[in-house]
C-alpha cells in the first residue's frame, strides 16, 4: 500500500517532533512506500524551522510553505493536492489522534470504503467546546447531507482518487468532508483512541467553531434561503389574514379597526423579515463575488523539492 499522510501544522513546535517521530515508526512497519506532506499555514512559532530541519533528516517528509495563514482545511486541500500515492492519510498536528492507529484506518478502508473517519469513543475537550463542535457536526450534516457527519473528525483515511471530484475548485472557503461527498458517499466510521492535549490549548476555540459552522452553512448549502423562504410565506399568509379580519370588521361594523400599536408592529415585523431575507441574498451575492475575483484556496511560498528517485 502506497500512503500520504497529510499534516496541517500550526503552532505545533512542542509536538511536531514527537508526532513524525511516531508516525515514522508506525509507516516504517506498514509500507516501504510512503511520505509524509507537513503544510505550514503560517504558524507564528518556530514550526516552519523544525519541520524543514525534520525534512532534512528524513527524505520522507515534504514541507509545504504557504505564504499567509489560510486556515486548516485549506491547508489540508494543499497537501492533498499534492499528494503522490494511492492512499491519503490526514491527521493533526497536537498528538490527540495515535499515529499508531493509522494501520486501523487502513484495515477498514480495505473492506471496500471509500473513506474512512477515525472516531474518539470520548473526547477530551471542554463541555463549551463540545457543544460548539456538536452545532459544526449538525450544520455540516445539512451540508454534507449525509448521517456521516455527526461522526466526522480530522483523523481520516481516504483513496486519492476521489480529489478528482474536487480538482477545480476555487472557493477560499473549504471543507474537505463536504469535497469528500462531491465524490462519494461510501464512507466508514472506526472507533480509535483520543488523548488528551499534551501541550497549550485548540486553536480552535469556540467562536471559531461558531463561524466555521456559518460558513459551512451558507458556503455548502440552501438551508438558509429555505428558511428566508419559509419565514416570507409563514408572514405573507399572516399579513392577508390580518387584511381578511379588518375587511370583515369593517363590512360587518362599518367601524374601523382601532389599534395604531398594532398596526405599527406589524409594519416592524415585515420590515424586519424584509431585512432579514436581504441579509441572506447578501451574504451569498457577496460569496458570488469573491469567488469571480479568483480568490485562491491557498498559495505555495515554497515547497521543497522531493528528494526521492
Amino acid at each position: 500500500m502506497n500512503i500520504s499522510v497529510i499534516i496541517p501544522i500550526y503552532n505545533s513546535e512542542k509536538s511536531l517532533a514527537m508526532l513524525v517521530e511516531r508516525l515514522l515508526s508506525t509507516l516504517d512497519t506498514i509500507t516501504d512506500h510512503y511520505e509524509i506532506i507537513g503544510v505550514n499555514d503560517c504558524s507564528p512559532d518556530t514550526s516552519a524551522t523544525l519541520l524543514d530541519e525534520l525534512a532534512a533528516q528524513h527524505p520522507k517528509i515534504q514541507p509545504i510553505h504557504l505564504s499567509r495563514n489560510f486556515g486548516q482545511h485549506n491547508a489540508l486541500l494543499c497537501g492533498i493536492m499534492h499528494a503522490k500515492y494511492d492512499t491519503i492519510i490526514t491527521i493533526d498536528d497536537d498528538l490527540q489522534h495515535p499515529p499508531e492507529q493509522i494501520p486501523q484506518l487502513l484495515s477498514k478502508l480495505q473492506e471496500g470504503y471509500d473513506v474512512v473517519y477515525g472516531i474518539p469513543e470520548k473526547q477530551q475537550h471542554g463541555l463549551l467546546r463540545d457543544l460548539a463542535s456538536r452545532i459544526t457536526k449538525l450544520t455540516l450534516q445539512n451540508a454534507m447531507g449525509s448521517d456521516v457527519a455527526s461522526k466526522i473528525s480530522a483523523f481520516r483515511a481516504f483513496r486519492t482518487d476521489l480529489r478528482e471530484a474536487f480538482r477545480s475548485y476555487s472557493g477560499s472557503f473549504v471543507s474537505i468532508d463536504v469535497l469528500l461527498t462531491w465524490a462519494t458517499t461510501n464512507f466508514a466510521v472506526t472507533v480509535v483512541e483520543h488523548a488528551p492535549r499534551p501541550y497549550d490549548h485548540s486553536n480552535y476555540t469556540v467562536f471559531k467553531l461558531i463561524v466555521h459552522a456559518l460558513n459551512l452553512v451558507t458556503g455548502f448549502s440552501v438551508l438558509p434561503l429555505q428558511i428566508a423562504s419559509l419565514m416570507g410565506f409563514l408572514f405573507t399568509i399572516f399579513g392577508f389574514g390580518i387584511l381578511i379580519v379588518t375587511i370583515w370588521v369593517r363590512f360587518t361594523t362599518q367601524d374601523l379597526v382601532p389599534g395604531f400599536y398594532f398596526l405599527a408592529s406589524i409594519i416592524s415585523i415585515f420590515a424586519g423579515v424584509q431585512l432579514f431575507c436581504l441579509g441572506i441574498i447578501g451574504e451569498y451575492l457577496a460569496r458570488m463575488h469573491f469567488k469571480t475575483q479568483g480568490q485562491p484556496a491557498y498559495v505555495v511560498k515554497k515547497q521543497q523539492h522531493d528528494k526521492r528517485s
